[in-house]
């Protein structure tokens, strides 16, 4: 993958771009970093439906259940 990377300089004004290609390090902490976010989504998405789940079971609404359990 290509890195663009930005450099202001203060005492010219000048903005210059330089592309580059990614680091095997920095591949790694991406792969790592989207990996870490699909497995948070797959772990919400299981709540989400367990949580669901138990509403339907019970016959009752998100919003009763808020009430019943005292939340606003």
């Amino acid at each position: 993958m290509k890195i663009t990377e930005k450099e202001f300089n203060v005492i010219t004004g000048e903005t210059t771009f330089t592309e580059r290609d990614e680091t095997a390090e920095e591949t790694k902490a991406r792969l790592d970093r989207a990996a870490k976010i699909e497995a948070e989504q797959a772990e919400a998405n299981a709540k989400a439906a367990q949580r669901q789940a138990l509403l339907t079971r019970l016959g009752i609404t998100e919003e009763e259940a808020r009430i019943l359990l005292g939340g606003n």
